[in-house]
């Protein structure tokens, strides 16, 4: 009989006790999170619907959604992978649907019944759950580890300690870690939304794009993806992954950078070209204002003729050969000067923490020390936005669970 620690009571938590009871069912696993609640991104992910997963199983192409970690990850996803996560929470009264970009939910669209799924699991592996647990200090005697919590001058003891205690915003937020001998990367938001606080498209707000081209000029990150224009700049998908990508390179340069978008994703001018000519034959007695080729929203053609020609008044036939490439020129290298970020607190994704180098990724288990076990985002593991973090918590979580057992 052995008493197991896991420290966080999140996604890698919850799976990383309930791998350890799977694996040893006679262990005695105590769940300790340092908030008077659980599982509180797992509350709110994909706007209270919880991105359970992605539903890609090619595992090269599952390791390129990681930006940090990628590579390392493909031994842990061929041992428990996308589909290995899509069928445990079936197995256990949770059905899951894919949608057409591969974003895995629950079929209720309510991440309270994943909530639900991962309490009722620890509650019938008689795992521990202890709320307002704030680790102060974590330290090995001899063959046990000595966990010391804030508010009380008790310790407790236990024979193996699997961490899972989160990102943090704060390189101070590691020090615990760091005093054990572990090497830490400097903690960086990831997965935020651009802020244009002085650019008029903010105008905008609520007009959505399934497919846009956006490249962050003076670097090689260039993407395809929806996007949204919102009161204070742009968000959406293609967004969220260009800023997990260029996480690093953002934070170098304090989010103040240039953003080229191309509104119709052909990048060909003489495709392009042939389009318009054609076109504005067609219509020549109409205003470019009003009568749209690429079928863009209306307010947004109409935002971008204006930024074009200071006017709605032009007609199709007035344009011209020479304002036509121009035009051309505007909608597929349009610029837009970003001036900051927005993180969403509660979502909030960390790019650094515990260095891979540190651990022993077949094992999870610490480099280190021993019988010392990490799990999810107190990792330098992030992954962009799509259910990759919540996978990465689920498998992290369930081979540090296995404590050591190859």
């Amino acid at each position: 009989m052995k008493n197991i620690a896991v420290i966080g009571g999140g996604a890698a938590g919850f799976f990383s006790a309930i791998s350890v009871k799977t694996h040893y069912p006679n262990y005695d696993v105590f769940l300790f999170e340092k908030s008077s609640k659980i599982l509180s991104k797992v509350k709110i992910s994909g706007g209270g619907r919880c991105n359970v997963t992605n539903s890609t199983r090619d595992i090269d192409v599952l390791t390129k959604a990681y930006p940090r970690g990628g590579k390392k990850l493909k031994n842990i996803f061929h041992q428990f992978g996308t589909l290995d996560t899509r069928n445990w929470f079936e197995t256990r009264g949770v059905p899951l649907k894919v949608e057409p970009d591969g974003r895995v939910f629950p079929i209720s669209n309510n991440s309270q019944s994943i909530i639900d799924c991962l309490v009722n699991e620890c509650e019938k592996s008689n795992i521990k759950i202890e709320l307002l647990k704030s680790v102060k200090a974590l330290s090995k005697v001899k063959s046990k580890w000595i966990i010391n919590f804030n508010h009380t001058s008790s310790s407790i003891s236990f024979d193996s300690v699997i961490i899972a205690s989160g990102g943090s915003p704060k390189l101070k937020g590691f020090d615990w870690l760091k005093i054990l001998g572990h090497k830490i990367i400097n903690p960086i938001p990831s997965l935020f939304t651009f802020n244009m606080p002085n650019e008029p498209i903010i105008s905008l707000s609520g007009i959505a794009l399934k497919n846009v081209r956006i490249k962050i000029l003076d670097t090689k990150i260039e993407i395809l993806g929806p996007l949204l224009i919102t009161h204070w700049g742009m968000s959406g998908p293609v967004i969220l992954k260009a800023s997990s990508i260029g996480a690093r390179e953002l934070f170098d340069k304090k989010y103040f950078f240039e953003l080229q978008i191309n509104w119709l994703i052909e990048s060909n001018t003489e495709v392009l070209f042939k389009i318009l000519e054609n076109y504005s034959i067609l219509h020549s007695k109409k205003f470019l204002s009003k009568q749209n080729p690429f079928n863009l929203p209306s307010r947004l053609w109409s935002f971008l003729i204006t930024k074009f020609i200071f006017s709605n008044e032009k007609k199709w036939g007035e344009l011209g050969k020479k304002n036509m490439r121009k035009l051309i020129e505007l909608l597929t290298k349009d610029i837009y000067k970003v001036s900051g970020k927005t993180t969403f607190k509660e979502e909030f994704v960390t790019c650094g923490g515990v260095s891979l180098e540190s651990i022993n990724i077949k094992t999870m288990q610490s480099k280190i020390i021993d019988d010392l076990y990490f799990a999810g985002e107190v990792l330098d593991i992030d992954g962009i936005t799509g259910g990759y973090n919540f996978q990465s918590a689920w498998s992290t979580g369930y081979i540090a669970g296995k404590l050591g057992i190859n």
